[in-house]
């Protein structure tokens, strides 16, 4: 059996210790550089929400910007209406923040309890099934949650 000497066997161990801890800083720095990645692309979400936000304001003050982004409603342009297009981008932008997983289980339940009460008792539902086209407004995976998750579980008569 070969003896190595102690200070070889000090400099073995220096060198193991350096990259082990080369690997453990490679292993956050990852993780970092993701949790940066995701920092980055919800504050560009967060942009874009705060100008429809102030978009949705300008339409619900003003029905007859609506004509701008189509010519569909212009018979109905009524500020139920605006506001209806309104809810269900906050509704999405709520859903697309939990698909991120930057909303909370709590909060996510607070807005899930919210959408399914609004479905239920209000007149968002009707906007939803019968003037807004939401293929043409919305993304799929949004329009697939309203229809499978808020409506359906919602209405016995369509399970």
């Amino acid at each position: 059996m070969a003896v190595l000497p102690m200070s070889e066997l000090i400099s073995l161990v220096e060198a193991f210790g350096v990259i082990a801890t080369l690997f453990v800083i490679f292993f956050f720095s990852r993780k970092e550089m993701r949790n940066l990645s995701v920092d980055i692309e919800t504050k560009v979400l967060n942009d874009l929400d705060e100008k429809i936000h102030e978009m949705g304001q300008m339409m619900v003050h003003r029905p007859e910007l609506v004509k701008l982004l189509t010519k569909k409603h212009q018979s109905n342009q009524t500020p139920e209406l605006v506001f209806a297009y309104y809810i269900l981008y906050m509704y999405s932008y709520a859903f697309h923040m939990r698909q991120r997983k930057v909303l909370s289980d709590n909060e996510w339940a607070g807005w899930l309890r919210w959408m399914k009460t609004t479905f239920d008792e209000g007149t968002i539902r009707e906007y939803w099934e019968k003037t807004i086209e939401p293929e043409k407004w919305f993304d799929p995976a949004f329009q697939d949650f309203i229809d499978k998750e808020i409506i359906k579980q919602n209405n016995p008569s369509m399970k």
